[in-house]
């Protein structure tokens, strides 16, 4: 499947995609590139100086006063104390300014990754994400600042040395600066081997923070199959890719230092020569070959400065590329642009010839389904794996689109309503249950957002939790650790349908709920469940027939679509797919 991954992006694109960015403090830019502007006048100003001092000293020795040398060294003073409140501005507004624009890019990412479909996760890695989130918009942090800065320094430096140069020899002049050309070539070709090994750096340790996060997590399989050995073996395998890469980077890196340093030495050898034939034919008066030489080290510097930024240049443009490919993934499902908000009166839903297949792999699993959900209806779906019953309710949330037909909901097409208000209408309740990193009592609030604590409590008491949250040390308050490790499954599973009670949807979906539970827990989840599916439409989804024997219509789903319906009692009575299933007998190949 093609991604944004595969696209690539020029320079140029991806500053005009940051600009917008940036132009949002375009204000406190313009300050900052103001304050850069004054943290060169020290440099400019200087080979000025040295220059009247010398040709005072070898023409005009009279004039060489104390008086003019404390002038100058005053005028020189003043320009630093200006230099040093600039400087101060540009290291601490500058960098807030790009924590601004990081923070905005992040919240942009962030809030992008939330709409997308779950065909995007099952294609890709966590630990990819957390880094391109993380790390590289760090990263932005430092280029959104000193990109402006650097550059605009080294041309106001290079284009006010060459009007004053001009001013003592435009030939020399010309000759000198005509290295500069060479070298901005030079650094565009060996800065595309460089931003290609930087973005490899990137990928790489994305993939390194996603073999981390998959072995830690899964830390007791590693335990119990005593694979310690296999998933170090595996870190060091992609943790030695990694240091192929970094060392490639800085081959890279380091022949775009070298030349530079090149043609630093190609300017100095150039303006030793080209200044010491002027001097020598009366072309230039000493005091003006010390400044030729004074601006030539000013421009070698700030050339060399740009070079050591180009680390971070490259690191910064490599993470908005990255984010960019996130920016740019699109949005698979969506609100159309005359969506109207979904009120659930009676909660019937229809599937009218729905057909699905996967986006990625394109392995069809319903074709040309017909299905009528009465209002206030448990109906309970059973069937092989892989014969569509996760999908189908899937389907009615719009974690995916159906491929062909539709579903309604009160004769409304999910596709035409809002999807805050169609999934606030539906409750989920899911064989792995999900808990986040904080308290029970952030858990179950998070069904309704701005619930009072007596609700929360009585959704808890309404799910069969208010017993053994009460006897937790902290009671509600207690902390449930990452994905609620410090909870048994029955207890984590209460808590979700707490969650469920909270939100109080019209329509309720039970994807095996049970499935994974001891007999005892499993007791009593399904009195809970039973309490929240009384007077809601219910879909349930069982591999335990035991846990729907009660359901007011059971559908037995198969690759072929709909084979059987009917309650429990006339379904064991036909003796087919459904009593097989009851039954424990292996389908005959």
């Amino acid at each position: 499947m093609s991604t944004t991954a595969d696209r690539h992006y020029k320079t140029g694109e991806l500053l005009k995609r940051f600009a917008p960015y940036l132009f949002k403090y375009k204000k406190l830019m313009a300050f900052d590139l103001f304050c850069a502007a004054l943290t060169t006048l020290c440099d400019i100003v200087l080979p000025r100086i040295m220059s009247t001092l010398t040709n005072t000293a070898m023409y005009n020795a009279a004039d060489l006063t104390v008086s003019l040398v404390m002038k100058l060294a005053l005028i020189y003073a003043v320009l630093r104390v200006i230099d040093a409140a600039a400087y101060y501005f540009m290291s601490s507004q500058g960098h807030i300014m790009g924590v601004y624009i990081e923070t905005d890019m992040r919240t942009d990412a962030f809030s992008h990754l939330e709409r997308l479909s779950d065909s995007y996760y099952a294609n890709t890695k966590i630990g990819q994400l957390m880094g391109r989130i993380t790390s590289d918009l760090f990263d932005v942090t430092e280029f959104a600042h000193h990109c402006p800065e650097e550059f605009f320094i080294a041309g106001i430096k290079i284009l006010v040395s060459f009007i004053i140069l001009c001013q003592s020899s435009v030939l020399l002049t010309v000759i000198i600066f005509s290295c500069i050309p060479f070298m901005i070539w030079a650094s565009i070709k060996l800065n595309r081997r460089f931003r290609r090994a930087t973005k490899q750096q990137r990928v790489q340790i994305g993939e390194l923070n996603a073999q981390v996060e998959d072995s830690l997590l899964g830390e007791k399989v590693v335990k119990a199959f005593t694979a310690e050995d296999m998933e170090i073996e595996k870190f060091s395998r992609g943790n030695e890719k990694f240091k192929q890469i970094k060392k490639e980077r800085y081959y890279a890196m380091a022949n775009y230092s070298m030349s530079t340093r090149l043609f630093d030495g190609l300017m100095y050898v150039t303006t030793i020569i080209a200044g010491g034939l002027f001097l020598v034919h009366g072309l230039i008066n000493p005091g003006e070959l010390v400044a030729y030489i004074l601006y030539v080290t000013t421009m070698i510097a700030t050339i060399r400065r740009i070079v050591e930024f180009a680390e971070q240049f490259q690191s910064g443009i490599t993470g908005i590329e990255r984010f960019l490919e996130i920016m740019d993934t699109p949005v698979d499902i969506q609100d159309a642009p005359d969506a109207a908000d979904l009120e659930v009166k009676e909660g019937r839903i229809t599937f009218d010839h729905v057909t699905f297949e996967y986006p990625d792999d394109h392995n069809r699993v319903l074709h040309d389904l017909c299905l009528d959900i009465r209002p206030g209806e448990n109906l309970a779906l059973v069937g092989e794996s892989g014969g569509g019953k996760t999908t189908l309710a899937s389907l009615i949330p719009r974690f995916y689109d159906t491929t062909a037909g539709a579903i309604l909901i009160d004769g409304h097409n999910v596709r035409d309503v809002t999807l805050k208000s169609l999934r606030s209408a539906i409750g989920i309740v899911q064989q792995d249950v999900y808990l986040f990193s904080g308290t029970v009592l952030e858990n179950i609030a998070y069904g309704r957002p701005g619930a009072s604590r007596e609700e929360i409590v009585q959704a808890a008491k309404l799910a069969g939790a208010d017993s053994f949250i009460s006897e937790l040390p902290e009671g509600y308050d207690s902390y449930v650790g990452e994905r609620g490790v410090k909870l048994s499954g029955g207890q984590k599973q209460r808590i979700s349908i707490a969650r469920v009670f909270l939100k109080n949807p019209k329509i309720l979906l039970l994807d095996e709920a049970t499935s994974a539970l001891d007999n005892e827990s499993e007791i009593l989840i399904e009195n809970s469940l039973a309490d929240l599916s009384a007077g809601r439409t219910t879909l349930t989804i069982a591999h335990r027939l035991t846990t729907i024997r009660n359901a007011d219509r059971i559908i037995v789903l198969g690759k072929n679509g709909i084979e059987e319906e009917g309650n429990h009692e006339s379904l064991l009575a036909e003796k087919g797919t459904y009593w097989r299933l009851w039954n424990g007998i292996p389908a005959s190949d």
